[in-house]
């Protein structure tokens, strides 16, 4: 099992091609000029995919691609600033775009924008609150999980580019594709592109280390379809990108209770899908590049960014786990990676829109099919025969609820199907070991092992046998452990039956804190002044409220 953390996984993401660029970096104390250099390339290459995704994102949610951009270059310099992992790249995201769409096919596009600035609100909370830690609690399966599906996704969405590109028009700009598969020549170029692209990315580091690979890969690709004048789908198929600076926005939405109850479910969800894909990418960059913590710093960062970009005409976003592989793997690891990634987009938009247009879809989708090879953890398939049943049911669930729902679900499902299984483990686990009292004769001892709470209540009642046992009763938890109020009602229920035939019951070694749940139950009357430093209980009498001697 000990290749199947995330850390593991870290290790072998780096099979893609990468690794060589992770190996001859150096140490990060200094922003000294080859850093700057790895830093600066690291972003530009981030840049150049998140054209195409912020596009795609745009025409999901049903805007223009300019409110998609202008949300990467935003979201994206925001967090790259104050985000809680640097390294991590944020963005218009498509699990965001597919629960706006229905927002903006029913009110219009500035709806999108209050409830985008609600939404950063929101995540403003849960940084303040520090909620952000409770991504602890999720399972190792459901990070596998998560990183499966959303390989799949991120292949998934690639597919679109093997379709014609389309020539109408609609709300002022292209549709980006027509719906008809390519087929032919054409399709056997784009592929014969794509493979290139991904040979150039794993044969460049072995030759050289002076830029990224992906970088590599879409500039020599380029080359070779601008120089030979290739007929092939490039990033101006999709939509025009030229605009100018993002310019400050008051969503024109009515003030009213009703305009907040329209945009207050979306917001919700919104919030929390970008914060649980945020977290979960920050948990799997942090094994990547050795960090820890950051995570209400994250929500934090996530929800100004959020906010500014309903203010300035953006679609909102969250981390991106497809160009945060790319910057990392890439050589990014300060927030200059980030920073400068933002930055090349912005000029993209403003001075260089001739020039990204011309770069052929092929490479970009070559980059993000070495993405997908390296998030996918190919080592989770291997150990499947050999860890936990239930764990490898909830990596394969969760695997198929991203894919065929959202990323939020996924890990909602996974995370309390996880639960149940440890619930019901664990009620499996109580039983009994029964003997003779040595310090008070004729009394009969129940040692409890294992711990008491709502699943293992029924199994803890059959433990006894109250008709058959003598006049005084002990039960002994020192290996067991109160946990919740159903523990406290069986507790009482077992004392009422032994009160019935008229026996006493008591119990021992119950901890500090299981005194204070009988306390505030209104089952322990009589407090106990003489225990010990390391919190175990005398012997208490369930019936009459009194506690006997030490032991």
């Amino acid at each position: 099992m000990t290749k199947t953390t995330l850390a593991a996984f870290a290790e072998r993401v780096a099979n893609t091609g990468w690794k060589s660029v992770e190996r001859s970096r150096p140490n990060l104390s200094a922003l000294t000029p080859n850093v700057i250099k790895i830093e600066v390339l690291a972003g530009l290459t981030v840049a150049l995919a998140l054209v195409p995704e912020a596009v795609a994102f745009s025409f999901v949610a049903g805007v223009h691609p300019l409110v998609g951009l202008y949300a990467a270059f935003m979201v994206g310099l925001i967090t790259a600033l104050i985000g809680g992992r640097p390294g991590m790249i944020s963005g218009a995201t498509g699990a965001l775009a597919v629960v706006m769409v229905a927002l903006v096919a029913q009110h219009g596009v500035e709806y999108l924008f209050a409830t985008v600035v609600l939404m950063g609100i929101m995540q403003l909370l849960a940084g303040v609150f520090r909620l952000g830690k409770f991504i602890r609690l999720v399972p190792h399966p459901v990070m596998l999980g998560f990183v499966n599906g959303l390989a799949i996704v991120i292949f998934l969405a690639q597919l679109s580019q093997f379709q014609v590109p389309g020539s109408a028009d609609v709300g002022g700009h292209s549709m980006g594709v027509s719906g008809e598969w390519m087929s032919g020549l054409p399709l056997f170029l784009m592929l014969g592109l794509v493979a290139l692209t991904m040979l150039i990315i794993w044969g460049v580091p072995k030759l050289t280390k002076a830029v990224p690979a992906p970088l590599a890969g879409i500039a020599i690709v380029a080359a070779i379809v601008i120089g030979f004048g290739l007929d092939v789908p490039r990033v101006g198929d999709l939509a025009s990108i030229k605009g100018g600076l993002p310019a400050f926005h008051l969503p024109t939405v009515p003030a009213t209770f009703e305009t907040l109850q329209i945009i207050f479910p979306y917001a919700l969800i919104l919030a929390a899908i970008g914060l649980i894909e945020s977290l979960l990418t920050l948990n799997l960059v942090g094994e990547i590049t050795k960090k820890r913590g950051g995570a209400s710093q994250e929500c934090l960062a996530q929800g100004a960014a959020n906010v500014v970009t309903g203010f300035f005409g953006g679609m909102g976003g969250c981390a991106m786990i497809g160009q945060s592989m790319i910057n990392v793997k890439s050589g990014g690891r300060t927030r200059l990676s980030g920073i400068s990634a933002a930055l090349f987009l912005l000029a993209f938009i403003l001075f260089g829109s001739g020039m990204i247009e011309q770069i052929p879809l092929a490479a970009l989708v070559g980059v993000m099919f070495m993405v997908v090879i390296g998030t996918f953890a190919w080592q989770s398939l291997r150990i499947m025969r050999r860890i936990p049943l239930t764990d490898a049911f909830v990596i394969i669930l969760v695997t198929a609820v991203t894919v065929m729902h959202d990323l939020a679900v996924a890990v909602v499902v996974g995370v309390i199907v996880s639960a149940l299984a440890f619930a019901w483990n664990n009620a499996k686990r109580i039983h009994v070991i029964t003997r003779d009292s040595i310090r008070e004769a004729g009394a009969k001892v129940y040692e409890i092992d294992g711990p008491l709470f709502f699943g293992s209540t029924d199994g803890f009642a059959e433990l006894f046998t109250p008709e058959d046992d003598p006049e005084v009763v002990i039960i002994d938890f020192m290996r067991s452990r109160v946990v919740d109020q159903s523990a406290l009602q069986a507790i009482e229920d077992l004392a009422a039956k032994y009160e019935a035939l008229d026996k006493t019951l008591r119990l021992r070694h119950l901890t500090r804190d299981c005194h204070r749940l009988l306390n505030r139950a209104g089952q322990l009357l009589v407090d106990s002044d003489d225990d010990p430093e390391y919190a175990v209980a005398v012997d208490y009498d369930v019936r009459t409220g009194i506690f006997g001697g030490g032991h």
